[in-house]
Parts: structure tokens; C-alpha cells; sequence
């Protein structure tokens, strides 16, 4: 994959990582060992009621988009919060490349990329471009 562009739309049960150009575009899905099933706060009980993040299935989405140039994240929950997080703390100098965080319910996979290209050609034109 040697495109400069990549999006993850990432959610507790998976992760659809893109990495396109104008008119290509690869397309990998990863999903972690123990998927989680939604889970509900109850009155009286210790917890937030959320499950904790997946760290090998955060760090392989990591890893996925490490040769990008640039990415934006997206997806419907905190899974995207989390991911940002994840980066931050174990691989800061990949948070240069986050264009964007963004709130995207369930696109399909060719919405997902056109809302990528339009979101990451109008980053494109306010930062230089690697060579």
C-alpha cells in the first residue's frame, strides 16, 4: 500500500482501513481476538458499564496506517476516541499524521472513501505535501 492517503473507520467490532489515491484504493479489515458486545450501565454496579479497548487491535490499525502521510479516523463511537488515545500514548509521532477525527455512522465502504478524499483534498490544499 503506497498511497499518501488513508481513513480508519473504527468501531469495538472492527476496523476498515483505506488507503487510496484518486482513483485507487486498498482496502484491509481488521477485527480484535474478543469482539465486544454492547454493554449497558446498571444502576448500583461498579464500572462505567464500557469495555476497556482491545490494545492488539488498536495497535495493528496503528501499524496499518503507519506509512501514510495522511489519515483521518472515523466511526460511530468511542472506539475512534480510544484509538487517538492508543496512538498518543504508544506511538506519538504517528499523532502528525491524524487529519482529522470525525463522527461517521455506518457508511459503506465506497461512501466512506468519497467522504475521505473530500475531507483529506481540502486538508491537502492547507499542508505541504511529502515528496
Amino acid at each position: 500500500m503506497s498511497h499518501f492517503h488513508a481513513v480508519i473507520w473504527i468501531d469495538h467490532r472492527e476496523a476498515r482501513v483505506f488507503h487510496f489515491s484518486p482513483t485507487e484504493v486498498d482496502k484491509l479489515v481488521l477485527h480484535p481476538d474478543n469482539p465486544t458486545k454492547h454493554i449497558h450501565h446498571k444502576a448500583n454496579s461498579i464500572g462505567s458499564g464500557h469495555a476497556t479497548a482491545d490494545k492488539d487491535f488498536l495497535h495493528a490499525v496503528i501499524h496499518a496506517v503507519a506509512d501514510a502521510g495522511a489519515v483521518l479516523i472515523a466511526g460511530p463511537g468511542n472506539a475512534k476516541a480510544e484509538l487517538v488515545k492508543h496512538i498518543h500514548e504508544h506511538d506519538p509521532k504517528l499523532m502528525k499524521l491524524i487529519a482529522g477525527v470525525e463522527t461517521v455512522d455506518h457508511p459503506s465502504d465506497a461512501q466512506l472513501v468519497a467522504y475521505a478524499r473530500h475531507y483529506l483534498g481540502a486538508a491537502d490544499k492547507m499542508t505541504p505535501q511529502k515528496a
